[in-house]
């Protein structure tokens, strides 16, 4: 049993339920990726949660062919972490983001996120529709333990002003409304008008918390994990001992991990040379560390002798999953939930496979988004439960991304005797590339 943190574990109630995406990027019509365990009580101790009434998995793994829509999934769901958290600072700012371009009609129409959610026991939903300009509409609900709506937001779009009102069980005084009213630019959700204006109303509270410290932005395969969790070794956020003990039981047997902090004394010439900027700002950029370098070495003890490799040197493999041992520890250390491109970049299949086992067997009310391109996942009922696996395939009639899991498969689908892989590759549930044949001959295509 891999058992190193959770001793003691009280629930704090928070978790993702549901998000839904519609004309967004790849994405045309409403799509939902729910958390929301079926009936099945396969493997339920390790990957249902039972809380606020609900059964909800810690998992979910997003399966699909390139280009089928996996990738935007996280795209939006971090797009909409950034909308609530960083609020433009001028209202003729625009988003950056496309809407669904192969159709005629959606590039005009609004772009609509909705997210289900517990945070401190409380079941949100929050509701938001934008184009490139401005918050079309915002909605927050609560259930407490009816469904209450806590605010409406509508924008004036010839006046370019946002209009908010709030649910009867909201107090806030008029001076109060009106100040957030006129701190939530049109380009701004209230979340973000909330974040400048200093009022206190706990339901916006709460739900922008849930932003900021549960639902972390997306690890890409290009996100260099080294620093950030070499930081939080630095600052004693994470155990060096333990991270240690994660990575021995994946077969990397590191005896310490060695790290030196330097000034660049080079850069903070040049900038202390600027006339532009303030002795204060300099402060400012040295106490978050801007001026820093971090050199770090991984140590080996062989028969009784140390040896030192710079962590530049080591592995793409070794590399890759150092960042993924911090990130494993943070997951299990309090609740929150990481979304994560392509999971098995540079890991050995055993090795992706133990890490999901660590989180699901040690994990309590944290989750994972990743997207993936290992079959295995479809073979492998011991492991994987059909819920918590989802597919991504494009619409033959306009290229739309749909998202759908197995579960939503009957049994003349999948029965428990089925080999789902084999059913997948004969196309019985889609998501596979519609490839041609291997012959290519470039005369064909060139010009005399």
């Amino acid at each position: 049993m891999f058992v190193i943190l959770q001793s003691n574990y009280k629930f704090q109630g928070i978790m993702l339920i549901n998000f839904s995406i519609q004309n967004f990027g790849s994405i045309k019509d409403k799509q939902t990726l729910s958390f929301e365990a079926d009936k099945s009580k396969h493997l339920e101790d390790y990957y249902v949660i039972h809380t606020n009434g609900l059964r909800l998995l810690k998992l979910g793994l997003i399966y699909g062919a390139n280009a089928s829509g996996k990738t935007t999934i996280l795209n939006a769901l971090d797009f909409l972490r950034t909308l609530v958290l960083n609020p433009k600072s001028q209202k003729t700012k625009i988003f950056n983001f496309e809407p669904f371009l192969f159709d005629e009609n959606t590039p005009k129409q609004s772009t609509i996120f909705e997210i289900d959610f517990i945070q401190n026991n409380m079941r949100y939903l929050y509701e938001v529709e934008l184009n490139k300009k401005t918050i079309v509409r915002e909605e927050l609900f609560v259930h407490n333990p009816k469904k209450s709506n806590v605010f409406s937001r509508i924008t004036d779009l010839k006046n370019e002003v946002t209009k908010i009102k709030f649910g009867n069980k909201i107090k806030i005084s008029k001076t109060a409304e009106e100040t957030l009213e006129n701190n939530t630019l049109w380009n701004n959700t209230v979340l973000g008008g909330f974040s400048k204006t200093n009022v206190s109303i706990e339901e916006l509270k709460n739900v922008t918390i849930w932003f900021k410290e549960y639902l972390s932005s997306t690890i890409h395969t290009r996100t260099v994990l080294d620093r950030y969790i070499t930081e939080r070794i630095d600052r004693k956020e994470i155990n060096k001992t333990t991270l240690l003990n994660i990575l021995a039981k994946a077969d990397f047997n590191l005896s310490d991990i060695l790290i030196e902090k330097n000034i660049d004394e080079e850069l903070l010439d040049i900038l202390e040379k600027q006339k532009d900027i303030t002795e204060d700002k300099i402060q400012e950029l040295k106490d978050k560390g801007r001026f820093t370098t971090i050199n770090l070495e991984f140590e080996r003890t062989i028969d009784g002798k140390s040896y030192f490799l710079p962590f530049k040197k080591e592995s793409q493999g070794t590399q890759r999953y150092y960042g993924f041992a911090g990130i494993l520890y943070l997951l299990l250390k309090s609740p929150t939930l990481f979304p994560i491109d392509e999971l098995e970049s540079s890991l050995h299949p055993d090795l992706y496979q133990h890490f999901l086992l660590s989180f699901l067997i040690n994990s309590k009310e944290s989750q994972i988004i990743a997207t993936t391109h290992n079959r295995e996942i479809l073979e492998d009922k011991d492991i994987f439960r059909n819920d918590a696996i989802w597919i991504t395939d494009k619409d033959n009639e306009n290229c739309a991304t749909e998202l759908y899991s197995l579960a939503d498969f009957g049994t003349k689908v999948i029965r428990n005797t089925t080999n789902i892989l084999n059913a997948y590759k004969l196309g019985k549930l889609g998501g596979t590339p519609n490839l041609s044949d291997y012959y290519v001959n470039i005369e064909d295509y060139e010009e005399e």
